[in-house]
């Protein structure tokens, strides 16, 4: 088994028909998150294969694209109502 470790990937994208897009994908991938940031574990090969399927849906000369790894052996901070455990949680991982 391959493994996996904590995203971020985040948007920003101008125009609302690549933005469904995008996040039908997300969905697809059993991703949710809040508006345009959506965090998961993910493989390399998984996260990588994410990118190239959202990178096709948005116009690089307006929209924004980040997909951040997490390092695991960090704490994670947060503040507010989020949970900072929902990153180790299983439904998040991707296989």
């Amino acid at each position: 088994m391959k493994k996996s470790n904590p995203v971020v990937i985040a948007y920003d994208i101008s125009e609302n028909k690549p933005r469904r897009k995008v996040l039908k994908i997300l969905k697809e991938w059993r991703l949710d998150g809040q508006k345009s940031v959506h965090e998961c574990c993910l493989t390399k090969r998984s996260a990588e294969e994410l990118f190239i399927q959202i990178s096709s849906e948005i116009d690089t000369k307006t929209d924004n694209l980040i997909m951040a790894w997490v390092e695991p052996r960090r704490k994670i901070l947060a503040r507010g109502i989020g949970k900072t455990n929902a990153m180790n949680k299983k439904i998040w991982a991707i296989k």
